[in-house]
């Protein structure tokens, strides 16, 4: 067969599968059957994989209130399961922070291009509905924004509250409040640390035992050790493909949510178990040139009997500038 004639019948082919997949998603439309899903376009979540996007589709209820479906994979490649099939609490965390951003861009109206700074953001779940099980997670999210402010009129800032149905069943709970920065501001308020700027990242830096922070892989750890009882420094490595999902000028804040959780691990000394909650504070840019310290501590009162609680800081040239309170459940012991 000619190499010409071979195109022809492949380009025949092709058109041929296109409009029968046009034909069978019409039809299941028309005839009730199940939609067809995808994600949300993932520059409204600020990611630039598709594969890292959770969230499916959004509808606005009234001004305020909105309900988001996600999918929680089976596996992931960094949030896997934790304590013997639990699906990764942090992956929570990584949710509220796209239903944040998708409202503010698709039903607030903030241009993409626009930055965002995270103040805090706090998880809990409940243990019983969270097992992964032998499909991926289909969520519910109602979401109510409060706190609303603008400024020329155009958002400014807000606040989500967020509940993660699973089945029915509230899986999750979620708070989070950021600011909205247009390139010029963020570019006042960055000054020399924004790309081109006068400053060098550090060199990685070897990281903790994996299994002594939780981690299974080495390229997962973001502790290393100071020598030190308790005390890190960052480990911060930008080729990592879901911490640094996509270029950034200061270390994001889901690094810092998971050096929490590494530290929890080691002052429990467990390589495994269920954070419960997470309530965190962003106090400051965290800068790629410079060391921060991460410092953990057990605190003395338990929320119930079974729990421990771990009191998270970061600490850059002096600074205080991220804290996460952590408590971990009985789970996976």
């Amino acid at each position: 067969m000619s190499a010409s004639k071979s195109q022809m019948e492949r380009t025949a082919f092709d058109t041929w599968t296109r409009e029968a997949a046009t034909v069978t998603a019409v039809t299941a439309r028309v005839a009730g059957a199940t939609t067809l899903t995808s994600t949300v376009p993932k520059e409204f979540v600020h990611r630039s994989a598709v594969a890292e996007v959770l969230l499916t589709d959004w509808a606005r209820v009234d001004d305020t209130h909105f309900r988001i479906t996600a999918q929680w994979p089976r596996g992931h490649s960094f949030f896997t399961p934790v304590a013997d099939g639990y699906h990764d609490p942090l992956i929570a965390c990584e949710t509220i922070r796209q239903v944040g951003i998708l409202l503010a861009h698709a039903e607030f109206g903030v241009p993409l291009g626009h930055q965002f700074v995270i103040w805090d953001l706090d998880i809990a779940v409940r243990p019983e509905h969270l097992l992964v099980g032998y499909a991926p997670a289909a969520l519910s999210i109602d979401v109510t924004c409060t706190e609303i402010t603008r400024r020329g009129g155009r958002l400014s800032g807000l606040r989500i509250e967020a509940v993660f149905r699973r089945d029915g069943n509230v899986v999750a709970t979620g708070t989070g409040s950021y600011c909205c920065l247009a390139p010029a501001v963020y570019q006042r308020v960055r000054g020399d640390h924004t790309f081109g700027g006068d400053w060098h990242q550090l060199p990685l830096i070897s990281p903790a035992a994996p299994q002594s922070v939780g981690r299974m892989s080495p390229m997962d750890v973001v502790l290393s050790p100071t020598g030190e009882e308790a005390c890190w420094q960052l480990r911060v490595d930008t080729r990592h493909p879901v911490l640094f999902e996509h270029p950034v000028d200061h270390i994001p804040g889901t690094v810092l949510i998971e050096a929490a959780r590494q530290a929890t691990a080691a002052v429990l000394g467990r390589s495994s178990y269920l954070p419960l909650s997470i309530a965190t504070r962003f106090k400051r840019y965290v800068e790629l040139d410079a060391p921060c310290m991460i410092e953990a501590r057990l605190l003395e009162a338990a929320a119930s009997p079974g729990e421990q609680t771990v009191l998270v800081t970061a600490r850059q040239g002096g600074q205080s500038a991220f804290s996460a309170i952590v408590t971990a459940g009985s789970h996976g012991l």
